[in-house]
């Protein structure tokens, strides 16, 4: 898979630098430049801990909304471009709610990956959420970054899915012609522990596509050993976090310590 080649491992931890509330949104602390010190910092800690790759979100961008504003999107690129030349690691990004501007800020910025729901209809507290896949394929194309690879949020956390297709007829569709990167499997919430019935049901059916299948919320010190028997990676938040929720570098060191093993 693909996922070896970019990452050097069977089976990737994705660690998630998440960003403090961007210029824009309502908690902004008032200071760029703090943001900036938070994330240098996090990322310090997760690539010292060992992790296999990072992906930058503007998670605590609260309420969340589709409509990212311009300035909250130009504050997140000045933040990411200002940790590029410490980053050692294959690095991805997520425009929260957001895929088309994902995939921009990604061929913007040399991501290799994009994460979020890039096709289907949803709905939650946040109203009606409905993304055509295949616009979202061809925005990268057009961009001139077909290599970015996407990672497509399969069961959006907080969202229930609209309609009544089949996991099976959901997934032929997103995968269908070979261009879809992975597929995110998720809890009912951030850090919320995901199903391992529906983990094994989603990777059963994308083996045979050969897609990847990350599991997306709730990888624990205690469960990532389970997860990893059955999933392709994971990617990784609150458990890497202190009390203070920034990164704490001997908890990355255990995790990745358990994950290796």
């Amino acid at each position: 898979m693909w996922t070896k080649n970019l990452f050097g491992t069977d089976k990737p931890i994705i660690a998630l630098l998440h960003l403090d509330a961007l210029p824009g949104e309502p908690a902004f602390c008032g200071s760029l430049d703090t943001i900036m010190e938070h994330a240098a910092a996090d990322l310090k800690a997760l690539q010292d801990g060992g992790v296999d790759g990072i992906l930058i979100a503007n998670e605590y961008c609260f309420p969340i909304t589709p409509h990212t504003s311009t300035v909250t999107l130009m504050a997140m690129a000045a933040v990411i471009g200002s940790l590029k030349k410490n980053i050692r690691v294959p690095f991805g990004v997520n425009v929260v709610y957001n895929p088309e501007e994902t995939i921009k800020m990604a061929a913007a910025l040399g991501a290799s990956f994009g994460r979020s729901a890039f096709g289907g209809a949803y709905t939650g507290a946040y109203g009606l959420h409905s993304v055509n896949y295949g616009d979202m394929v061809r925005l990268k194309y057009t961009l001139g970054h077909p290599e970015i690879q996407l990672l497509c949020k399969f069961n959006p956390e907080g969202d229930a899915r609209l309609g009544d297709q089949t996991t099976e007829a959901l997934m032929n569709e997103l995968c269908q012609g070979g261009f879809m990167g992975g597929l995110c499997v998720s809890g009912p919430g951030a850090g919320q522990e995901t199903s391992m019935g529906y983990l094994e049901e989603v990777c059963s059916l994308a083996k045979k596509k050969n897609v990847p299948v990350f599991c997306n919320t709730g990888c624990r010190h205690d469960t990532i050993e389970q997860i990893l028997q059955i999933a392709d990676g994971a990617c990784v938040g609150t458990a890497l976090k202190g009390p203070d929720g920034r990164v704490d570098l001997e908890k990355v060191k255990s995790f990745m310590e358990i994950a290796r093993r």
